[in-house]
């Protein structure tokens, strides 16, 4: 059987004194990769909708995985077992996978939808049946299938979220040139806060906050100029940052 492209959206793994699903999901990307169940490309941070009607810890913010997998039911049973055992008290974790080719149009309204509307697990469970999509409640009340299968409709959309892991990012720190980055994460463009494309052999200042974020469906680092006299830009500030990506 060969690989297939899938994406995982995980939700609602927290409480107010654990590590967030960012985090949760970063640890288990970890595990997956080293038991040989998937090879992930991507992890991408998505924001919700915040109403004090929908239970949420602090952000309401959700997370999907990139890759592929060669096993799609073993690499289910292994993250409902990795959230199942982690995910901290009182939490209401929820586990999506979809194949790349089975997330269609439907599936990335619900993600629009989940950034403005309350949703329902009845509704999420019939979209999720209705494209062979797996969609399970892990933990609580199981309400983090809404925040999952809407991770994975934004995730493929492209327009939406900032990445918090790729290979290698957040071990590389200090100055590097644009065409190392792009080489490097595969990245579609650095591009300053004016919105103009920088040139391959600008320097930048990475700092420790690189998170490059999906825009247009691209995967795009913004970058501020600056007149230091080692480099031409550094990382823009995080809310700007922030701002184009939720």
């Amino acid at each position: 059987m060969g690989r297939k492209d899938i994406i995982v959206g995980v939700d609602d793994t927290d409480n107010l004194e654990s590590r967030g699903t960012g985090f949760r999901v970063r640890e288990m990307t970890q595990q997956v990769q080293q038991l040989g169940l998937a090879e992930i490309r991507m992890i991408t941070r998505h924001q919700l909708l915040v109403d004090p009607r929908i239970p949420y810890t602090s952000h309401n913010s959700s997370a999907a995985m990139v890759g592929t997998t060669g096993d799609k039911d073993t690499l289910i049973r292994f993250c409902q077992e990795y959230l199942t055992k982690n995910s901290a008290p009182g939490s209401d974790a929820g586990l999506c996978l979809a194949g790349w080719e089975d997330t269609c149009v439907a599936v990335m309204n619900w993600g629009r939808r989940a950034k403005t509307e309350i949703l329902t697990m009845e509704e999420a469970f019939r979209l999720a049946d209705s494209r062979s999509i797996h969609l399970s409640g892990l933990t609580g009340s199981r309400t983090g299938i809404i925040g999952a299968l809407a991770a994975v409709g934004l995730r493929k959309e492209g327009c939406d979220g900032r990445v918090l892991w790729m290979p290698g990012m957040r071990e590389l720190t200090g100055v590097v040139t644009v065409e190392q980055l792009i080489r490097q994460f595969h990245l579609d463009q650095v591009m300053d806060i004016n919105g103009e494309v920088v040139s391959l052999q600008s320097r930048i200042n990475l700092g420790d906050w690189f998170r490059p974020v999906m825009k247009d469906r691209k995967c795009i680092l913004f970058v501020e100029e600056t007149d230091h006299e080692s480099y031409q830009y550094r990382v823009a500030a995080k809310d700007y940052i922030k701002s184009n990506s939720q």
